[in-house]
């Protein structure tokens, strides 16, 4: 069922999420307009990977910036740098951090680093779990938004007070920002102020804004200048990446004004979704343009179904369920290009369908 329901969402033409075909289309546009003269990096130098450090550290509002082939391995060496400064190997994270879920341990085999999980994983982590530890950490990493849970956000001024906390324990504060770009309509922050509440921020290329890869981690010019050795001791220091800053300059200049717009087209799918019996969404409302949908039956008896809508409306809705519990399954909604591409007749009609679930 599960290779059926992934094979319809990949034939349909439309698709909920995302901002289009991950191809090489994504690549050759853009390069188009890039001077076949113009010289590549070489080993981490050059003007190409300087001048993105530079524009994004600028962006972030940090001293300086390295660009990395991926954040899997930025963020392992944010907190290899704050547990050695330290001299404390433990770092405190949610249960359902994608360090803790989706890396294979490799904090823990690479780094020998300890991870205490703060919080339970059905909801966000608070002030008050971080004042719960009960043994000292170097690195408290937060992530923005907390995917895992349908993309949940504490507000602005929960953020304020773990930060100020954090500072007056000696505890620094990393930035999981894999989609910081697209939290910055909800808090009505420019993400130099949302970053100001951290040491140290990672940011990433290929969600929101679409690239093909790559990932900036950005702090004070020390923890930078640490993170390019870390970067070389990874093998994350290729002879070029100009690929990859390419293609995130490009998409970044294409798509960073559209995230209020992607974040607002959101919040009108999600009521779509709410006003479906046996369906609803996680949050109810919003905070960015990801989310989960949930519906109250199991895999075996939404898949089928699943797959013949998609048939049937040529709109991907999702290539995969995701068991939540026994008679609850799911997948996550990331709102892109891609959903202005669907006509309203054909939204209409999908949702017709999802509504006699």
């Amino acid at each position: 069922m599960t290779n059926t329901l992934k094979s319809s969402y990949q034939k349909t033409p439309y698709k909920l999420s995302g901002n289009g075909p991950r191809n090489i289309s994504v690549l050759k546009e853009a390069f188009q307009n890039v001077d076949e003269n113009l010289e590549s990096d070489i080993y981490g130098n050059g003007a190409i990977i300087e001048n993105f450090q530079t524009k994004m550290a600028k962006i972030l509002g940090k001293e300086a910036a390295v660009f990395f082939p991926s954040g899997t391995m930025a963020q392992q060496i944010a907190l290899r740098i704050w547990a050695d400064r330290q001299e404390n190997q433990r770092v405190a994270y949610h249960p359902l951090s994608h360090l803790e879920i989706h890396e294979q341990d490799g904090l823990k085999e690479l780094q020998q680093i300890k991870p205490i999980l703060l919080g339970e994983a059905t909801r966000l982590l608070t002030i008050e779990d971080i004042k719960k530890l009960q043994e000292p950490v170097s690195s408290i990493l937060l992530e923005l938004p907390q995917r895992e849970i349908g993309g949940q956000l504490p507000s602005f001024e929960e953020l304020k007070e773990i930060s100020e906390y954090c500072k007056a324990q000696g505890i620094a504060l990393h930035l999981d920002g894999a989609r910081l770009w697209e939290v910055t309509p909800f808090y009505q922050k420019t993400t130099e102020e949302i970053c100001a509440l951290f040491d140290s921020v990672y940011v990433s290329f290929y969600k929101g804004i679409g690239a093909i890869a790559g990932a900036i981690l950005a702090g004070d010019a020390d923890f930078v200048q640490e993170a390019k050795i870390w970067k070389r001791r990874y093998g994350g220091d290729l002879i070029s990446l100009y690929p990859y800053i390419l293609s995130a300059d490009y998409y970044f200049e294409q798509r960073i004004g559209k995230m209020n717009s992607y974040y607002q087209a959101a919040k009108k799918l999600a009521e779509r979704f709410n006003a479906c019996a046996g369906v609803k969404t996680v949050p109810e409302v919003p905070v960015s343009n990801m989310f989960h949908v949930h519906f109250d039956k199991p895999i075996n008896e939404i898949g089928p179904k699943l797959t013949e809508i998609q048939d049937e409306t040529s709109v991907g809705v999702s290539g995969y369920l995701q068991e939540k519990s026994e008679d609850v399954c799911g997948f996550e909604v990331s709102v892109g290009d891609g959903l202005d591409e669907i006509p309203e007749d054909v939204l209409h009609s999908l949702f017709e369908k999802l509504a006699k679930l």
